[in-house]
């Protein structure tokens, strides 16, 4: 059965005891495994990875595993990802088997509507099928909220605001954020305090060395000198290009509607107005340069060459920093010359 984004939450934080099959599919690959992983949670489960093209050699292959008994006692959850059309036949196969003790727990990129494993799962009242897509505005504070409140923090729309955009929205990120942040002013469930903006200031990502934003403005602003600074202190073998791209996945997808807005006769300023509190009021300047810098013509540019970027980094064994700082190197030299 298809799941509304008002429904997720607690279809994986009160997961019902008769659904085999989850199925978190959409662009917003991070919030489809945050949410697989509190579902995990809720379940009190492990993970036990099988490979689509395993599912594909061996059509029985899940049906088995969501039936077979743990060797050391407790619940576990099959799980699979990337999910692709090589494990539609063993999906098929388990919604139409008999009773699980386990769940199928996929993870897939975005899948057209014509998907035989989406209409699968969209179908069957034993799975639960959503679409995950990058919240933006209202929903992204949502998001930051609930997150919080399972860590025992209580956080307001400007604050939630704030640390949605210094994470690009992406979820794993946020919780992870939410969980320093926790620790830091004493929150827990049991015990839940306020976060104020003056703990973000001490220990929030916006602080922290090579901020993800921070790269993205400079690029798009073309700052050149300072944004090869910031490179140059991002670890030889770190992981940051994943969440650097997403950060500026997200600004693009901010300035695109803005400048077409501009581009149909409306003033900057008046757009920057309508924008509100979603973008965070010390960005308020930049984002403006931005909407009156670039065009939407290249606005879509970038935002293909982020596409490409990411998959590259996801895909290939090139190192990030290196393969990170040439395309952002790029785009500052782009900004430069508008």
């Amino acid at each position: 059965m298809k799941v509304s984004p008002a429904s997720i939450g607690r279809a994986v934080d009160q997961p019902g005891g008769g659904i085999r099959f989850y199925l978190f599919h959409g662009e917003d690959e991070s919030q489809s495994r945050a949410l697989a992983a509190r579902l995990l949670e809720a379940l009190g489960a492990t993970k036990f990875v099988v490979t689509a093209g395993s599912a594909k050699g061996d059509p029985a292959l899940l049906a088995d595993e969501a039936g077979a008994m743990s060797l050391f006692g407790g619940k576990r959850a099959v799980w699979i990802e990337p999910a692709t059309k090589d494990i539609e036949d063993g999906v098929a196969a388990l919604l139409q088997g008999p009773d699980t003790e386990n769940p199928v727990v996929a993870i897939a990129a975005q899948l057209p509507k014509t998907s035989a494993l989406l209409k699968l799962a969209e179908a069957s009242p034993l799975a639960v099928a959503f679409a995950a897509y990058a919240p933006e505005g209202q929903a992204a504070e949502r998001m930051v909220v609930d997150a919080g409140r399972r860590v025992g923090l209580k956080i307001s729309p400007p604050v939630a605001a704030r640390i949605a955009d210094s994470c690009g929205n992406d979820q794993a990120i946020v919780a992870r954020e939410l969980e320093k942040l926790a620790l830091y002013v004493d929150a827990s469930p049991h015990s839940p305090k306020e976060l104020e903006h003056d703990a973000i200031d001490e220990v929030g990502a916006e602080s922290a060395e090579g901020d993800f934003l921070r790269l993205a403005d400079l690029a798009l602003g073309g700052d050149i000198a300072e944004l090869s600074e910031e490179l140059a202190r991002l670890p030889a073998g770190g992981s940051e290009g994943i969440p650097v791209v997403r950060s500026l996945q997200r600004r693009l997808l901010m300035l695109a509607p803005a400048r077409a807005r501009v581009e149909r006769g409306e003033r900057v300023d008046a757009v920057m107005a309508s924008l509100g509190r979603a973008v965070f009021w010390k960005d308020k300047g930049k984002v403006q340069r931005m909407i009156g810098k670039w065009s939407a013509e290249d606005l879509a540019t970038v935002a293909d060459r982020a596409s490409r970027l990411e998959r590259a980094l996801i895909f290939t064994a090139a190192p990030d920093r290196e393969t990170l700082g040439e395309e952002l190197l790029a785009i500052a030299r782009k900004a430069r010359s508008l």
